[in-house]
């Protein structure tokens, strides 16, 4: 028998949303607790943040308006271009908002949701194999993990991923209860439409799942290779049937694919944001070339200003929880479901971390949500076994470190921040450094004084994290870059990017303002005459104007503008005919080596050619006269 053994067979079959007899009082209303708590968490003041990022909730608005920008992920009702990304979360938001109206809540509440149903499917998937106390514990790091409280009230793709990761994990502890086909193919949907969510990063997560399925199921290999080839299909066929449709739909009667160089969304998988990520070769990119302008590679990344906040605080303790629990059950059978639950929480947390420390490509400090998941399954599956078995000195002697180095990364994390919260790292440290000490002795204590320790432990393992989620949540975020932590009024804050308020000329690459009184009334002014009611370098300056004044605005090309869309002969047809009515702006001056220059003679055709005026501090060409 080995030291961290998973729960009972029969208690493990129960299905894990109803509760059943055999679980304590407290589960259930734990569970309600902990779940109106992440609702409350995720929703409070979240129309705080306005339009979070514009990039995605103007392309949302253009779905609300029209059902083939919906389905492309147009960033303009007009289909002009797309986003540069597969487009499963638009279609979230563009359905709300065509079911509540166009509107910060409309756009984020659906986010907010998905942080909610993922807290309660890290609890469903972690209780099978390790009781309701792990699926707990599980499901509060995950709750108050600070890039995760940033994501789930914000409007990028990275909530969908993170739930329909979630569910694929779940979907693969069910199936390897009773080597089940069917509940691994459901594992390869939900990983398949993660793809469509934020395309190749799905993917991380299925060396885990396959190898835990391949180690551990109850089935002689032949079916378990044969079942995980099912699961292969079912994942391609659930992500490749939208690019199959992409690709047989005619382009000129489709947008064009943004973020690509040849209006190929099979290029944009595969390039801009697949393997580019991985070399830094991204075509189009602003980044500065291959391995450039995103920062050192290596294991300190993690741990770097930029990411740690939202993610380092638990990490030392996950790869702790990874080690030990698998050394102690090593001398499990073949199909312990304890074990192959950590295979899955830790294939899943080493793959994304390696792929996340040493990409030389594009990479943004939000894209850790896709570690909180794990991080928060080993937690709570190691730590709930480990101070079941205090009673043995090893496992006494892990749990103790675990939290010692716990409560020292807090600290670390929360003096690079001393004018926040001034006290509270060194009370974490201290008092987890006393907690650390206890749990040791933890299995000689009478049983009040070893609960008080328990929840001092936790309490204290929490503190940190959560301090910073809560800070994180009430903040609010705006831009294309928004990071964890909270408003210390230094520089922009961690909104990134400039807010979405009004008044101010255009918002750049990555930042957005909204157009002031003038400028709404101006765009406003026939545009029921033209396909689009302006034009401008750049999505994000595009999505500012459109969401001020309500027609398409074309985002000319794309969030870079450095996609040929549309070529130089295009637009002045489209002048021509006369559906475009502004050019708004001078044009922004490519930083990035590589990509189309459309965009930029576009820019100086426009100022050759027409007279410029003023409006609300941007500079506005009437392309009608």
């Amino acid at each position: 028998m080995t030291l961290l053994a998973s729960r009972d067979e029969a208690d493990q079959a129960a299905p894990p949303a109803r509760g059943r007899p055999a679980d304590p009082r407290w589960v259930r209303p734990s569970l309600a607790a902990l779940l109106l708590a992440t609702a409350v968490l995720y929703l409070w003041n979240l129309g705080e943040s306005g339009w979070a990022n514009a990039f995605y909730s103007a392309a949302a608005q253009a779905g609300s308006m029209s059902w083939k920008a919906l389905f492309f992920g147009s960033s303009d009702a007009a289909n002009a271009i797309t986003v540069d990304k597969t487009p499963a979360a638009l279609w979230v938001m563009s359905l709300s908002a065509r079911l509540f109206g166009v509107g910060a809540w409309s756009i984020l509440v659906p986010q907010a949701l998905m942080g909610v149903a993922s807290v309660a499917l890290l609890f469903a998937a972690v209780r099978r194999t390790s009781g309701p106390a792990a699926g707990l514990l599980a499901g509060a790091v995950l709750a108050l993990t600070p890039a995760a409280a940033l994501m789930f009230r914000f409007n990028n793709p990275d909530a969908l991923l993170v739930l329909l990761l979630v569910a694929g994990a779940y979907c693969v502890v069910r199936a390897l209860e009773n080597a089940s086909p069917r509940w691994l193919a459901l594992a390869g949907v939900a990983v398949g439409f993660g793809f469509l969510a934020k395309m190749l990063q799905a993917f991380l997560v299925l060396p885990a799942f396959a190898l835990a399925y391949l180690i551990a199921a109850p089935a002689s290999m032949g079916k378990r290779l044969l079942h995980l080839l099912g699961a292969l299909s079912a994942t391609i066929v659930s992500a490749g049937w939208y690019l199959a449709v992409v690709a047989l739909w005619p382009a000129a009667d489709r947008p064009y694919i943004g973020g690509s160089q040849e209006n190929s969304l099979w290029e944009l998988v595969f390039g801009y944001n697949g393997f580019g990520r991985i070399t830094g070769d991204e075509v189009g990119s602003v980044g500065g070339g291959p391995n450039g302008g995103w920062g050192g590679t290596g294991w300190a990344r993690l741990f770097g200003s930029e990411m740690a906040g939202g993610i380092a605080w638990l990490l030392p303790a996950a790869v702790i929880a990874l080690a030990a629990g698998l050394w102690f059950t090593r001398r499990a059978p073949r199909t312990d479901r304890g074990r192959a639950a950590l295979i899955v929480w830790g294939g899943w947390f080493l793959v994304t971390a390696v792929v996340f420390s040493y990409m030389g490509g594009i990479i943004h400090a939000y894209y850790m949500i896709a570690l909180g998941p794990a991080i928060a399954g080993l937690v709570g599956i190691a730590g709930t076994q480990l101070w079941r078995a205090r009673g043995n000195p090893a496992a006494a002697g892990t749990l103790s470190t675990g939290i010692a180095l716990t409560a020292l990364t807090s600290c670390l994390l929360l003096s690079r921040q001393s004018d926040w919260l001034p006290g509270l790292a060194v009370a974490i440290l201290v008092a987890g450094l006393l907690c650390a000490f206890l749990v040791f002795f933890a299995a000689r204590l009478p049983d009040v004084a070893r609960r008080l320790v328990a929840v001092g432990a936790l309490v204290t393992v929490l503190a940190g994290t959560g301090a910073y989620t809560v800070a994180t949540a009430a903040t609010p975020h705006s831009g294309a870059l928004p990071s964890a932590g909270p408003d210390t009024g230094r520089g922009m804050g961690p909104g990134g990017g400039m807010p979405g308020g009004r008044g101010g000329a255009g918002g750049g690459l990555l930042g957005t303002s909204l157009p002031g009184d003038s400028l709404v009334a101006l765009l406003q002014q026939d545009s029921a005459k033209y396909t689009w009611a302006a034009a401008t370098v750049g999505s994000n300056n595009a999505a500012g104007y459109q969401l001020g004044g309500g027609a398409p605005v074309m985002a000319v090309g794309g969030f870079n503008g450095t996609d040929p869309a549309p070529t130089l002969e295009r637009f002045q047809e489209y002048v021509r005919n006369g559906r475009i009515h502004y050019f708004l702006g001078e044009g922004m001056t490519m930083r990035g080596e590589t990509g189309s220059d459309a965009a930029e003679r576009i820019a100086e055709w426009v100022a050759e050619t027409y007279t410029p005026t003023t409006v609300d501090g941007v500079t506005v060409y009437d392309l009608s006269r």
